[in-house]
Order: C-alpha cells, then sequence, then structure tokens
C-alpha cells in the first residue's frame, strides 16, 4: 500500500509505503489543488484510514485499487473542524480492517471522510439537492458522525440541507450487501430558525418502502426498526433513499437532517 501527497499539478510532494499499515507524516503547508492519494489496494476489501489527524478514521468498503482525497479549502472546508488540514505538520494513515472491525452489528452509514461526489469508498452518501451547492448543506455530513443539532452552518452545525425543496432525497449507498434491523433518524433542531417533518418514506435496493410519522425533536432521534438483531428485517439492502419528506406547518422554510445511522450488519445468507 502506499499513501502519497500530491500538489496541484499531481507532482509528489511526500510518500510512504507498507504492507497492511501506512503512515505519512508531511511536513509543509498544503496549497489549493492539493490531494493525499491511497494506492496499492484490494478491490472489494475493508479498510480503516483518515486523510487527516484531525479527522476520525472511517471503517470502508473499497472497490478500486486507488482512491484521491481531495484537501478542501475556503467555503468547501466549512463542513469540517477548522484545525484539519492546518499547520505544517499533517498525518494521514490507512490500514487492512481486522475482521471484528467489519463483521459485527455498527453503524454501516458512518463515514467521516465521505467526500463530496466521490464514490470509490463507501458508505457514500449523496442528493438530488443541497442548499446553495454549499458543504454545510452537503449529503456526507449526514453520515460525518458529528451529532449537534441546535444551531446550523460550519462546524459543528453542519447537516443535509434541502434548499426548500419539496422533491429533495438523500441516497446512501453501503457498496455491497447489507442486512438492517434499525435506521436512526437526528433531524435539526434550530427553533425557531428551523421548521421539522412530519413524515417521510425510505425506499430501499430491494423495491420496498416504508413510509412513517416524524414529530418536533430537539436532541433524540427517530427510531425505525425492521426486525431484530438476531432478525434483521431488511436483508441484502445496497443503499437507501430517504424523500417524500413532509414539514409541518411551522412558517420556518428550513428543515434539515444532522444525521442517518443504519444499524445493522454485513449480508449472512440463510
Amino acid at each position: 500500500m502506499k499513501i502519497q501527497v500530491l500538489n496541484e499539478l499531481g507532482q509528489e510532494l511526500a510518500k510512504a509505503e507498507g504492507e497492511e499499515r501506512v503512515s505519512l507524516f508531511f511536513e509543509g503547508t498544503y496549497q489549493e489543488g492539493a490531494s493525499i492519494e491511497f494506492s496499492g489496494l484490494a478491490p472489494e476489501h475493508f479498510y480503516v484510514f483518515s486523510p487527516d489527524a484531525a479527522i476520525a478514521p472511517s471503517l470502508v468498503f473499497v472497490k478500486t485499487e486507488a482512491f484521491a482525497y481531495e484537501i478542501p479549502f475556503g467555503e468547501k472546508k466549512t463542513g469540517i473542524a477548522e484545525n484539519a488540514f492546518s499547520g505544517s505538520r499533517h498525518l494521514a494513515f490507512i490500514r487492512r480492517a481486522e475482521a471484528f472491525e467489519w463483521s459485527g452489528i455498527r453503524n454501516l452509514a458512518l463515514n467521516p471522510a465521505d467526500q463530496h461526489g466521490k464514490v470509490e469508498v463507501y458508505p457514500h452518501a449523496s442528493a438530488n439537492v443541497e442548499t446553495r451547492g454549499e458543504a454545510v448543506f452537503a449529503a456526507r455530513n449526514a453520515i460525518d458522525g458529528v451529532i449537534c443539532q441546535n444551531s446550523h452552518g460550519e462546524w459543528p452545525f453542519e447537516s443535509w440541507g434541502i434548499n426548500r425543496d419539496p422533491n429533495a432525497e438523500l441516497s446512501l449507498d453501503f457498496g455491497r450487501q447489507v442486512d438492517i434491523f434499525e435506521i436512526r433518524l437526528y433531524t435539526r433542531a434550530d427553533f425557531p430558525h428551523d421548521n421539522w417533518w412530519i413524515q417521510g418514506t425510505l425506499s430501499f435496493s430491494d423495491g420496498g418502502s416504508r413510509t412513517f410519522p416524524m414529530e418536533k425533536r430537539t436532541d433524540s432521534p427517530h427510531v425505525l426498526r425492521f426486525g431484530t438483531e438476531k432478525t434483521p428485517g431488511l436483508r441484502a439492502i445496497s443503499w437507501l433513499k430517504l424523500g417524500k419528506l413532509i414539514p409541518s406547518q411551522d412558517p420556518s422554510p428550513f428543515p434539515a437532517l444532522t444525521q442517518i445511522e443504519v444499524i445493522g450488519n454485513e449480508h449472512r445468507p440463510l
């Protein structure tokens, strides 16, 4: 495996290699257009990686031999911790995931290092609309593990914003088949600035769907159960979509989603 820091011209600034784990320390200041490339990977395997010490490690399913993390600048950086990629001492790492990390029950949606528009690693969140195209309202914010609901805007209050679009839909792709028994939705609660949804619909890759009621919440999640830990109700699901979101009659036009958690495990044939 190999990690490289590349400048805006694709020129190598630093490199580290290893068999099962690679850590790269880069001493220097990132410039706009720089990226971190992870290569020499085995497709269809799990890895744990982080592009920066300020970003929590992500357990991801990789389907390609290499992927790049594009270092954000300016407005694109407002959805992550402000100290990420800052200064002149940086650490990135990647390693093969242990079986115990991916084989058990966990939050299948969690990926703090998910990128807008990137689909080389999973889970990955996307949407048909994001408020004004701003990073603080991107779909990726709904799976970054940060749950801070009482405000909106820059990190740690980033969320998925729907830009007042009644047809807004968030997609969550797992990149392989998983079994699910619970989904938790944390809606933003910056009242009175925010509105909230009274109903939503989840649709799944197997053709099924579920419409469910919602209510005004300040901190607790909306919990939807599909079976039990021993007998998941959703089996062999590769993606899900959240849509048909109906707002309340509150005068605010700004409902939003802070986080989605999908509790389950890798697909286990009967």
